[in-house]
């Protein structure tokens, strides 16, 4: 080993929630782990996410489900209107025990920093490395050697790519680009220090070109978003926080949307409103792509980036960090029937968790992309179809994804 290298373990790339989570769920199993992230410090873009059942199934079995249920409010309806005629075109009980299901639903919008902040607290001190951004990764003789970008190198015995959607360890591992849906999504988050006064439901409306919804976090903080084709017209509304905002007031006000929701984006600062474009990795290359490689591997957004339709993104990086924590523990631990040296029972722990999370990745992928394009749909056939009878179908969807169980650190 060269002067200037240190080797590692168990290297994370990216301290978004794959990357937090996978390094609290190796923790809880005794494994050291060390993350790498490129800024200064913990990146909060996104302001929230919806968090399903799946998600507090993943976050009780890290052990902090309880902490972040105390600072979110649990949604009580999902209502489904159109924004062509005003009318409510689906509302679901979200207390009430569905049929065929093992309990009642569960679903908060949880501020992402809040989050982060949790795990975070919860990590041994000095687990997160910032201000460490990897440039490249080459082969060593059983470990990876990772070049950063402010010239140290580390040597990997297992490297796990939760860097996102522009991953620098999917690449290596060979998966597709992801793929531009040709939609974008504005969000934004609006506060209320003396309390908004919203009833804690979700709200969601359909049609005519875009998709858009609000939900209360709190009882101070309510996220937003706006999701639309753009077009010709529409250069230059990302520019800036003020632009978007009045182009999506601009867009909503001419539809049959209630004035709550206007005054909820009217109360967001410009500096916490911003657009992206809506990409997603195409389905058959997670089929027949590279999940794992020796002792690489990808989760979060690196692994299944997809459209937000499904609001399970962040669900499915918790459900990925659960069952990679369990695999790989097992693996470096000896736990369990694997027999051979440890990188062979390494590999054999990153082909179980890719085989596990494969199809379940294509799942989301897929459902969120026709989801996305059924609810968004402009076409006056298919928008009366929409709201007059697969708004109902769409809605228990949702739900029938949120079933997923993940299981625990210990077991399926």
């Amino acid at each position: 080993m060269h002067r200037g290298e240190a080797i590692e373990d168990v290297v994370i790339v990216g301290a978004g929630l794959a990357g937090l989570a996978t390094a609290l769920g190796l923790h809880r199993k005794g494994v050291r782990s060390l993350v790498l992230e490129s800024s200064p410090a913990l990146r909060t873009a996104g302001f929230a996410f919806t968090a399903w059942r799946n998600a507090f199934r993943a976050l009780d079995a890290l052990g902090v489900g309880d902490k972040i249920r105390e600072q979110h409010l649990q949604a009580q309806a999902l209502r489904v209107m159109s924004s062509s005629t005003g009318e409510v075109a689906q509302e679901l009980d979200l207390t009430a025990v569905q049929k065929n299901r093992s309990g009642p639903n569960e679903i908060r919008c949880v501020r992402r920093d809040a989050l982060l902040q949790t795990l975070e607290e919860e990590l041994p001190r000095g687990t997160i490395r910032y201000s460490s951004r990897i440039v490249s990764i080459e082969d060593g003789g059983g470990v990876r050697i990772l070049r950063l970008a402010d010239g140290s190198t580390l040597r990997a015995k297992v490297l796990i790519g939760c860097d996102g959607i522009n991953s620098v360890v999917a690449k290596w591992l060979g998966l597709a680009e992801p793929s531009y849906s040709g939609r974008m999504a504005a969000r934004g988050l609006a506060h209320f220090p003396d309390g908004h006064g919203l009833e804690p439901k979700f709200l969601q409306f359909i049609g005519r070109g875009f998709r858009s919804g609000m939900r209360p976090c709190n009882q101070t903080d309510v996220y937003w978003f706006f999701t639309w084709t753009p077009s010709e017209n529409d250069k230059g509304v990302i520019e800036s926080g003020s632009k978007l905002k009045q182009f999506v007031l601009a867009n909503l006000t001419a539809l049959k949307v209630p004035p709550m929701a206007l005054a909820v984006i009217e109360r967001s600062e410009t500096s916490e409103v911003f657009a992206v474009p809506l990409r997603f990795r195409p389905p058959l290359s997670l089929l027949t792509g590279s999940i794992s490689k020796g002792s690489v591997c990808v989760a979060g957004d690196a692994l299944h980036p997809m459209t937000p339709d499904l609001g399970q993104g962040g669900c499915a990086a918790l459900e990925d960090s659960v069952v990679l924590a369990r695999c790989l523990g097992k693996a470096v631990l000896g736990d369990g029937a694997r027999s051979g040296t440890e990188s062979q029972r390494i590999e054999e722990g990153l082909r179980e968790y890719a085989g596990i999370r494969r199809w379940r990745s294509v799942e989301l992928v897929a459902t969120a992309y026709v989801v996305g394009f059924i609810q968004q749909s402009n076409n006056a056939i298919g928008g009366f179809l929409r709201d007059k009878f697969l708004s109902g179908f769409l809605a228990r969807r949702l739900l029938k994804m949120a079933e997923y169980d993940c299981g625990t650190l210990w077991s399926c």
